[in-house]
């Protein structure tokens, strides 16, 4: 069962909505161990001082701000906690706009917002709205001793809250100008076209589900086998490393010529398993 991570209301000019905040995600994410090599014991690891080498306490570790080669500006708890942000429950709304004007870029993680039972009919009202002027809402809200820059917006029957990188935490494009080799010439048209054929066989509908983890999957069943002691030959590792194109044209219309080939491969045994059915 699900269970929320944060409890407050949307402020909505003078209405609050009380609500739950829930994850969207559930992280599959490995988790390895250090350990020694001759006998798996796991290993400790030590804060130490490179000056003197002796390991350092938790109780006697202080934060520093470098403002220049080894020198910092130390500052203590207290400071900080008092310049944090108040733990206040409210996500207040402070803006409606067009989700097409805010560059995914901006994204960072997202959040179902579910309402109490005694707020049913003002969340419902606040989705209808945003249904209506086909907006969402950007809000500001504290999760986790932090101010978060976020936007509220409608997903089917319920509210999702995504919360936003601040315009200064996004690298300009512009600073990438350097970087960026221009194109001697523009594509051809013939070029293009076969682009075009080559997007084309490749669109379909958006369906997460189609899109696996195969690495992970593959050292999952590596962990079962040696866990019920099958001894596994490492594959190679050798990797296909990217080459220079050299006929841009011929690439292009041999991707095309293979998927269409493919295409019709499955359209081949979609047909025979259908018939044998």
């Amino acid at each position: 069962m699900a269970r929320p991570i944060w409890s407050g209301s949307i402020s909505f000019g003078l209405v609050n909505i009380p609500i739950r905040l829930y994850n969207t995600v559930k992280r599959k994410t490995l988790h390895f161990h250090q350990l020694r090599k001759n006998d798996s014991c796991r290993i400790r690891l030590k804060k130490i001082c490179p000056v003197d080498g002796k390991e350092v306490l938790p109780q006697d570790i202080v934060k520093g701000y470098e403002i220049s080669p080894d020198q910092y500006v130390i500052v203590n708890t207290e400071e900080l906690d008092a310049l944090a942000p108040k733990a206040t429950r409210t996500i207040e709304i402070e803006d409606f706009v067009k989700l097409e004007q805010i560059d995914p870029t901006y994204f960072e993680a997202s959040y179902y917002i579910l309402p109490e039972p005694a707020s049913v009919k003002a969340y419902h009202l606040l989705l209808a709205a945003m249904q209506h002027t086909q907006k969402v809402a950007v809000a500001k809200f504290v999760l986790r001793n932090k101010e978060h820059l976020a936007i509220l917006r409608l997903n089917s029957s319920l509210l999702i809250l995504s919360t936003l990188f601040y315009q200064t935490e996004i690298i300009a494009q512009s600073e990438l100008e350097d970087e960026l080799i221009k194109a001697d010439q523009p594509p051809t048209e013939k070029e293009l076209n076969i682009a075009l054929q080559l997007v084309e066989s490749l669109s379909s509908d958006f369906q997460p589900e189609k899109y696996k983890d195969e690495f992970q999957a593959k050292v999952l069943s590596l962990i079962q086998k040696k866990a019920e002691g099958e001894t596994v030959t490492a594959p190679s590792s050798e990797q296909n490393k990217p080459g220079n194109v050299v006929d841009l044209m011929a690439a292009l219309e041999a991707s095309v010529s293979a998927i269409k080939k493919q295409k019709t491969a499955g359209t081949r045994k979609k047909k025979i398993h259908a018939a044998q059915n």
